[in-house]
This record gives structure tokens, C-alpha cells and sequence, in this order.
């Protein structure tokens, strides 16, 4: 079932205007995507920036990265915003950045930046809405994209996408989302360990009451990045421009589920994905919650119909059950409006083996801290388990990961990893970052990249269908 999204409707009835002189004009690649590697080859155009993730692409200096940024955008509150972190950057004290700036603020600064062209990489992270149709805009003119999550919010968005990548292709251009999760030193090990079947064994099959893996994350409304009070623009809080939590968040879960237990596969979302389950639920926001976090004294207009009794119903919440080549997978994403003094941010993880559980934990026990767990599944393969764990841990302190130590734990072993390798969400934008510079400079990806950013949406935007079912079937 495909629901309609009128609010969406609208928002890209704004872009066809915007782009109506110039709708079916698209441009071949130039010279300029040609990447070799070389210093300040790499110039950005950033779009509407509505989100602090498109600031955080520029966090460091990059040798790569020409320090001259085009920025289009409308005039307001979002790119004041998105000025503000960049100078922050800039003039900090300890390892400042060089970033110029050349902003183009017209109502037509979609066009104007498909006309000028700049730079040959864009960047993308803001209203949800508009973002699918900004990347199949820009690939459909030959520039490459560097997008941050969610690329596509409902199900029309996703056969956009589709349609975007397909024109990425026939463009020789790249398009990626900026899956940051994929670097916390975590969730790297625990790909890895899954992948010893000595330590691991196989991946369980699971059933709807013990998946094989689960993923869980809570998040927070109000708190503080790069030493600065997080400001939200107010239209986050709309899930028609924002998208709901169950399309949001839970890419990044999603993507580490395929990446974790089946690296380097192709998952085709026909053949290979099944989805059982889903539903939302909302985190209420008062009217003073809702102007700590965006400044705003009062609910904007297009808030006023979502409102009961003057409160918010955000429904940033939402859990998916489903199948990744029969091996069950449950997703899960909470977002409270403050965490509690002292904690943060935090993220469960367990990949189910035969031999041993992977678990991930980032509790009050674990100093909020993501901690990683060896769990043997009985008493008969512990000690094979343990030797092969101490084994790993001597490998890959000799290959590029020393002062990694296993100790003991209630259910087995906790993987101690020194505070160096726990270079937080932040900084993780940058290396994917680079990353993608890598392979603009190689000339694509790995074959199965696109397929499972593919996948990836198709599960989460299905999601949604099923939860929005569910809503349904539950009021009735």
C-alpha cells in the first residue's frame, strides 16, 4: 500500500516550480568529476542545509576538500544556523578550520545551483521532504552526492530513489548516505567477530520472539553537539518535512544489520527481505519542551492540526520486525526529550550465533559507553570460544589495534577498548566523508553499495506502511 503524503505533495509542487524553466534539461558530466586524488579537487556545493549533519562534513579541514563552499539555500533561520557552526569551526581554538563560504540565498537557489555548478560534490542533509527530490535533481544534472540519512521518508520516495540511482548510473556519478554507524569501533568489531566461526559460529535463524539480531537505539530531543546547545529547526517536529522516527534513525540500524551479519553481499529487497511487523508511538512534546529545543515561543501553523490538548504527539518512535535471508531482525528507536544527567545516547546490539552472542551494550553499567560482550551459548564451547577470543584480541593488537584486551564478564568476556578508537558521531562524518572521496577518485563503489542502500530504504519505508496499518486498524 502506497499512502499519499499531501504536506510532501505540496513540498514538491514548491520544487517544480523552482525547476519548471529547466525540467528536462540534464547536464553530462563535466571534466570536473574526474578525481584523481589531488589537492582541493573536491568542491562542495551544499543545499539547503537544514540539519547540523550538513556542518559536520566540514568539522576538519580536508587536503582533498577545496576550503571554498558554495551554500544554496533560502534565507532564514536553517542557514543561519548551518553559518554559525561553520564559523564555530573556524574559530575555535584548538585545531581550527580554513572554510570560506560563498552563500546564494535567491528563492530559485535550487536552479541556480543546477545552472552554476560550482562545485562537483554536493551535500544534502535538511527538510526530509524535499531531499529525495533534491538528489534526483542533481544526479539527473551530473554532479555527485553525498546525502545524509533518510534519502527517502514514505514509499513515493523511495521509487524516486530508485529512479535516482538509475541516473547516478547513467551519469557516472556517485550517490551515498552518510552511514557514520558503520565507524564506531563497536559495531566494527562485532562485523568482525561474527564473521569467526570458531568464536561465532553461524548465524542463528531466530524466530519472532528471539530474533537472530536486534537493534535498539534511544536518542534525545535536547541536548548538546559540538559543545554548543543543539537548536532544531522547527519543522523537524513535523513528520510530513522530517519523516517519521521509523524512517529515520532506523537506516542507520538497518544498514548495520546487513553490513554486520552479511558483508560484502548483495541483498536484493525482492528476494532476499520479508517484512513481518511494525508499529509507532508517539513522545509528547509541551509547548515549552518544544521552544528549548527550537527557540520558537509557540507550535508553527503547520503544527496546529497535529496538536491534542496544546501538546505534540511527535511520532518519533517506531520498532520493524522482518527477515534478511531468513534470519530474523528487530529494529527499534526511541527518542525522549533529555536524557538523564550524566548518560547520552545509547545502542543495544545482539548478533545471536550458535557458538557465541555478540552483544553490544551502552547502559549505566557500561558508563554509557558502547561495550562489547563475548556471551558463549553454552558451557560446552566456552572454552574453545575463549581461546579463539584471546587469539583475535593478539591479532589485532599486532595489526593496527593495540591495547585491546578481553576480560571477564558475568556471561563471558568484555572487550576493553582504549578510549583512542571511540572517536564519537561526530567525528565519523568526516571519515565517511572520505571514504566516499576514495571511491570518486576509484570511480564507483563496491558492486553491492547500491543494491543495499536500495534494500535499505525498501525496508524502512515499508516500515512505515505497516505501522500506519497498524495506527489504522487500531483506532478503528
Amino acid at each position: 500500500m502506497i499512502v499519499q503524503n499531501p504536506t510532501r505533495s505540496f513540498f514538491l509542487l514548491i520544487l517544480s516550480a523552482m525547476t519548471l524553466t529547466n525540467c528536462s534539461k540534464e547536464t553530462p558530466p563535466s571534466e570536473s568529476n574526474e578525481f584523481t586524488g589531488a589537492e582541493n579537487e573536491v568542491k562542495l556545493m551544499t543545499l539547503n542545509p537544514g540539519h547540523f549533519h550538513a556542518s559536520l562534513v566540514q568539522l576538519n579541514d580536508m587536503a582533498q576538500v577545496d576550503p571554498l563552499v558554495h551554500v544554496y539555500a533560502p534565507e532564514g533561520p536553517d542557514l543561519d544556523l548551518h553559518m554559525e557552526r561553520i564559523n564555530a569551526f573556524n574559530n575555535r581554538e584548538e585545531n581550527p578550520t580554513s572554510w570560506q563560504t560563498e552563500p546564494y540565498t535567491g528563492e530559485d537557489y535550487l536552479q541556480k545551483m543546477l545552472d552554476e555548478q560550482p562545485g562537483n560534490v554536493m551535500i544534502t542533509a535538511g527538510n526530509n521532504a524535499l531531499k529525495t527530490e533534491y538528489i534526483k535533481q542533481a544526479v539527473d544534472h551530473g554532479i555527485n552526492v553525498l546525502s545524509d540519512k533518510p534519502m527517502a521518508i514514505d514509499s513515493d520516495g523511495w521509487e524516486l530513489l530508485v529512479d535516482a540511482f538509475e541516473s547516478a548510473e547513467a551519469h557516472d556519478v556517485l550517490l551515498y548516505d552518510i552511514m557514520t554507524e558503520r565507524n564506531e569501533v563497536t559495531s566494527m568489531f562485532q562485523r568482525r567477530l561474527a564473521q569467526n566461526q570458531t568464536l561465532f559460529g553461524e548465524l542463528a535463524t531466530g524466530d519472532p520472539e528471539h530474533p537472530a539480531i536486534v537493534k535498539e537505539s534511544i536518542h534525545h530531543l535536547f541536548k548538546t553537539v559540538a559543545g554548543q546547545p543543539l537548536r532544531r529547526p522547527p519543522w523537524y517536529f513535523d513528520v510530513n518535512q522530517q519523516g517519521e522516527g521509523i524512517v529515520d534513525v532506523t537506516t542507520h540500524l538497518v544498514d548495520l544489520a546487513m553490513w554486520g551479519a552479511f558483508p560484502d553481499e548483495i541483498i536484493d529487497y525482492e528476494e532476499d527481505v520479508e517484512m513481518l511487523d511494525a508499529s509507532r508511538w508517539p513522545t509528547v512534546l509541551t509547548r515549552e519542551q518544544f521552544e528549548n529545543i527550537t527557540a520558537m515561543p509557540e507550535f508553527p501553523a503547520y503544527l496546529q492540526d497535529q496538536l491534542v490538548n496544546g501538546e505534540l504527539p511527535y511520532y518519533s518512535n517506531g520498532e520493524m520486525l522482518f527477515t534478511l535471508n531468513g534470519h530474523h531482525v528487530h529494529i527499534s528507536v526511541v527518542w525522549n526529550y533529555q536524557a538523564p544527567e550524566g548518560a547520552g545516547d545509547t545502542h543495544f546490539s545482539v548478533m545471536r550465533g550458535t557458538r557465541s552472542n555478540l552483544v553490544i551494550r551502552q547502559g549505566a553499567d557500561q558508563e554509557y559507553r558502547p561495550t562489547l560482550f563475548v556471551e558463549p551459548v553454552s558451557g560446552e564451547v566456552a572454552a574453545e570460544v575463549g581461546e579463539e577470543l584471546e587469539r583475535v584480541v593478539e591479532e589485532v593488537n599486532q595489526n593496527g589495534y593495540p591495547g585491546i584486551q578481553a576480560h571477564p564478564s558475568e556471561h563471558g568476556w568484555r572487550l576493553e577498548i582504549p578510549e583512542t578508537y571511540h572517536k564519537g558521531h561526530e567525528a565519523h562524518f568526516g571519515k565517511v566523508a572520505q571514504d566516499y572521496f576514495d571511491y570518486l577518485v576509484e570511480g564507483e563503489m563496491a558492486s553491492w553499495e547500491v543494491p543495499n542502500m536500495i534494500t535499505k530504504y525498501y525496508i524502512t519505508t515499508q516500515a512505515r506502511e505497516l505501522a500506519l496499518e497498524e495506527s489504522q486498524e487500531f483506532e478503528e
